[in-house]
């Protein structure tokens, strides 16, 4: 078995599904099938990188393989597909994976639902395949099946290993042993099939505790000549020491925000999408743990500096392992899940490019970053029906809505350029929460109140107005429509309006009472302003104008016109908000008498 150095788990045997922050020795937080596959894909990839950047002639520091056990049911599951294409381009011979083909799966029989050949897949894959007949019996073929892998370098190693589930019980074989414990006179008896005391529950032989003992020193001993290696690595190459023992802190190098652009009110409108490639291209050399990529939109997402070099295998001549850019392929799920395992690896900060929409594609893998707490960011371009031409079919609507409902997850969706510097900031300096920033395809003006210093509380007053009659609150590319409101309620209507943007919920809730309430004050009407599901919204404005339907194609200012999303269709709603309101002072919504924020 390879050296604590040389040893990654993607996995371990923890109470229900194992989780990464709740459990010592487990590295990623799986449970929906095929998401651990993919994480082990996405560490793999990180070590392949790390390894390339960090090690030097001498100094092997970075060497480790990945392991990971899958068995039928993530097989089955489109995304470790996804995943075992990706590895198989990539020419991952640091990933061994451990097939457990045991043929069951809850329904019964593999039979019935699953009668393809794994491992020919694998090979199409680009795989190296190896296949343990008797995986019950046979524990030297498996450790020479082990053996054999680590020594392809080319590519991953899958070794397909055929077992009987539910071994030595009345109940091997079956689906049934799969969720269910074993009766009295079962467990009994498999107590005596392998040689221990059937009157003993609970009991874990001196032998077992002397094993993994003696292991444990084994490891304790490499751990500190590794060590002793990493601190003459750090005589040796300075920089890169500081570097790398920096990255495992998870802290961000220092004064790497000052790269951060901003914007003033005579600068020209920009597509929120641009802006994010600003920030990119202005931060990436003050990060260099910083990976991106995209799920074959990178002319779309913008997601790719200029002189980026690609991560690929050098045999491509595509790039090379020090690349930062990932080329995915339509693979927005395990992209998302490559990303949680890229993160996971504790040296790289990964972010992904996809539309909006597709996220929802991978709501598993997004769902289980949240749950893994990991620093990973998600560039969702094409935010709405400003997009245009696509359509409904590509225009999100209730996208933001549900993944606002996630815990653990900041939903960005910047109105200017300071805005979107913000987003970067906060998704980059919360280690421990993943981020989602959508991001428009059309052109957004700059705002005259906008600061990063506001953004970053999550929401803040855009335009301020004494004695107002009403408070427009707002996020992205509506923000600047209802600005252009205030001034057509003043002219034409005699109102008086103020504008709060919110460019993400999960900050601005997090932020005190009294901050929260001047933003949204009592005795002012609020009404909400969003071209998507207006799920949500209650908990800011009284009244909300969105789309609760699906969009339209067309050119986006005809579409934001058919909808009515426009200064005289906001100021609308806000005289009908207003004249609903009068000569009533409505408490804030904020002021709720129950609001659970936890």
């Amino acid at each position: 078995m390879d050296d604590l150095k040389h040893f990654r788990q993607v996995d371990s045997i923890t109470p229900g599904h194992p989780e990464s922050h709740d459990t010592p020795g487990v590295e990623v937080t799986t449970g929906p099938l095929g998401q651990g596959f993919s994480n082990a894909v996405g560490l793999a990839m990180a070590q392949a990188h790390t390894a390339a950047v960090f090690n030097k002639p001498g100094f092997n520091l970075i060497t480790n393989h990945t392991y990971c056990i899958f068995g039928d049911g993530c097989s089955m599951e489109g995304i470790a597909s996804e995943a075992a294409s990706t590895a198989g381009h990539l020419q991952l011979g640091n990933l061994i994976c451990i097939y457990d083909d045991n043929h069951i799966s809850i329904d019964g029989d593999t039979a019935c639902a699953f009668t393809e050949d794994v491992l020919k897949r694998f090979e199409a894959y680009g795989w190296h395949t190896q296949w343990v007949k008797d995986g019950d019996h046979d524990l030297e073929g498996i450790a020479a099946a082990l053996e054999k892998a680590r020594e392809v370098k080319d590519r991953p190693s899958v070794i397909k290993v055929t077992t009987t589930i539910g071994f030595g019980s009345k109940l091997q074989g079956t689906g049934g042993v799969h969720g269910n414990p074993l009766k009295a006179d079962d467990c009994l008896a498999v107590k005596k099939k392998f040689g221990f005391d059937p009157e003993q529950s609970f009991v874990v032989p001196s032998e077992v505790y002397d094993l993994y003992h003696k292991h444990a020193n084994e490891g304790a001993a490499k751990e500190q000549e590794w060590n002793q290696l990493l601190e003459r690595y750090g005589q040796e190459y300075k920089s890169e020491h500081a570097d790398l023992t920096r990255r495992l802190t998870g802290d961000l190098p220092e004064g790497w925000e000052k790269n951060l652009p901003t914007y003033k009110l005579s600068d020209p409108a920009v597509a929120s999408r641009k802006l994010s490639e600003i920030v990119l291209t202005k931060i990436h050399q003050a990060i260099p743990e910083l990976l991106g990529g995209s799920a074959d939109l990178t002319g779309s997402n913008l997601t790719r500096w200029k002189d980026a070099v690609d991560f690929q295998p050098p045999s491509t001549k595509l790039g090379d392992w020090t690349g930062r850019y990932i080329r995915y392929g339509v693979r927005e799920h395990a992209m998302i899940a490559i990303m949680n395992g890229l993160a996971a690896y504790g040296t790289i900060i990964p972010y992904g490019g996809t539309f909006l929409n597709f996220v929802s594609y991978a709501a598993g893998a997004v769902r289980l970053a949240s749950l893994s707490r990991v620093r990973i960011i998600i560039v969702a371009t094409h935010d709405s029906i400003g997009l245009g031409e696509d359509g409904p079919t590509h225009q999100p609507i209730e996208t933001l809505a549900h993944f606002r409902a996630l815990p653990n997850m900041m939903v960005w969706r910047p109105a200017d350029g300071n805005e979107t510097s913000a987003a970067y900031y906060a998704a980059l300096t919360n280690k421990h929460t993943p981020s989602i920033l959508a991001l428009s395809r059309q052109n957004l003006p700059q705002l005259e109140g906008s600061t990063i210093e506001g953004a970053i509380k999550g929401g803040y007053v855009v335009h301020e107005a004494e004695n107002a009659d009403i408070t427009l609150v707002s996020t992205g590319s509506e923000v600047g429509i209802c600005v252009d409101a205030v001034k057509y309620l003043k002219e034409q209507h005699q109102i008086t309006a103020r504008v709060v943007s919110i460019p993400c919920f999960e900050v601005f809730d997090a932020q005190p009472k009294e901050y929260r309430l001047k933003c949204l004050p009592d005795g002012i009407p609020s009404l909400s302003v969003e071209v998507m599901s207006t799920l949500g919204w209650e908990r800011y404005a009284h009244e909300q104008f969105g789309l609760n339907r699906f969009g339209a194609s067309g050119p986006y200012k005809d579409v934001y016109k058919k909808f009515e999303f426009t200064p005289e269709g906001i100021s609308k709603r806000a005289i009908a908000t207003v004249d609903f309101y009068k000569g009533v002072k409505p408490r804030s919504p904020i002021n709720r008498a129950f609001q659970q924020l936890i």
